[in-house]
């Protein structure tokens, strides 16, 4: 048996692919989704007898990682990825077309095996989830509208140029305007403006410690988690942080002191944190900032909502009012 890390799969790629195995099983297999990452290609090379995938989360972004997720297990079931994304990707994404849905379900069902957490851990105490919602003052809230203004603004007065490119530019507009949800200080380090959201967390926080639970605490951005952990220093809150710079060595440790009792609270980046921690010692989770596919929160909630966990979990959600924030809850 040879258990290794994606990072090493890609370093040694070649050692790897001269290699027949008898079984291969990828774990957290949303790891190859993009197929022109170079882990997906590292994968693709594995030779093997039989291969397994496990994921929560197939598909983050678009059926086109689902369509490589196959591609490893089941070479050509889907065909090439134009094929796949003509007569299945477009219909489906772009046209809601719901009779392709299906087929595309029946087509891959056979080589699915699922199981809700419900079914499999019935021990598992309960998980209420609770949207904490944030109210923008006056100056914050002017704030917000002058980026929302000048985002559109800027789409249409550079429509025309590389109009190929359109989609990241407004994609980038998306992504300033969710870092102001979260702090003004991300968008202008500057300005004097706090930000609601932060005044919000610390009261949450308050009441959490004050009646002796610990909490997880996630966001995207990690110069959200900075500003936060600015605030909790303040507050002289023991904490524990992580994010993808976090040395592997480091991030174990961090992970056993919360677990033995030390710190309140564990600051985590979603990216980082997702996936592959175990905290059941805490038994409150706090999203700072919505994510577009409700399954990744979903993961990283489920690090104190596991096997280990005795107490009901709480998950709070944060999210401001009137902002891109409760239209990204919408699409979920």
């Amino acid at each position: 048996v040879l258990v290794c890390t994606y990072g090493l799969l890609q370093s040694e790629s070649q050692l790897f692919s001269e290699k027949k195995f008898t079984t291969i099983v990828l774990d957290e297999a949303q790891a190859i989704k993009n197929n022109t990452a170079k882990r997906s290609k590292a994968a693709m090379k594995l030779q093997g007898d039989f291969k397994i995938i496990t994921t929560g989360t197939p598909i983050e972004n678009h059926l086109g990682e689902l369509w490589n997720l196959f591609r490893f297990i089941n070479p050509g079931l889907l065909g090439s990825s134009k094929w796949f994304r003509n007569r299945f990707g477009l219909p489906i994404e772009k046209e809601k077309d719901q009779e392709t849905q299906e087929q595309l379900q029946l087509l891959i069902k056979p080589f699915i095996l699922r199981r809700n957490k419900k079914d499999v851990l019935k021990e598992l105490p309960p998980k209420t989830e609770v949207v904490l919602s944030v109210q923008l003052p006056e100056k914050e809230k002017a704030f917000y509208e002058a980026l929302r203004r000048d985002a559109l603004a800027h789409l249409k007065n550079n429509g025309e140029v590389n109009a190929g490119t359109k989609h990241l530019k407004v994609l980038a507009q998306l992504m300033r305007l969710r870092r102001a949800c979260c702090s003004p200080k991300l968008v202008h380090p500057e300005t004097d403006i706090k930000g609601a959201k932060l005044e919000l967390f610390g009261k949450t926080i308050l009441e959490i410690i004050q009646n002796g639970h610990k909490a997880l605490v996630f966001s995207q951005f990690v110069g959200h988690l900075r500003i936060i952990e600015e605030y909790v220093i303040e507050q002289g809150i023991e904490y524990h942080y992580l994010d993808g710079q976090t040395p592997t060595k480091k991030r174990q440790e961090r992970i056993d002191a919360f677990q033995s009792g030390l710190g309140k609270l564990f600051l985590i980046s979603l990216k980082a944190g997702g996936t592959g921690l175990n905290l059941t010692a805490a038994d409150y989770v706090i999203h700072m900032d919505p994510w577009w596919n409700p399954a990744v929160e979903d993961q990283a909630s489920d690090r104190a909502h596991r096997i280990g966990q005795t107490k009901p979990v709480t998950v709070y959600r944060l999210i401001t009012e009137d902002t891109i924030e409760e239209k990204i809850i919408k699409l979920h």
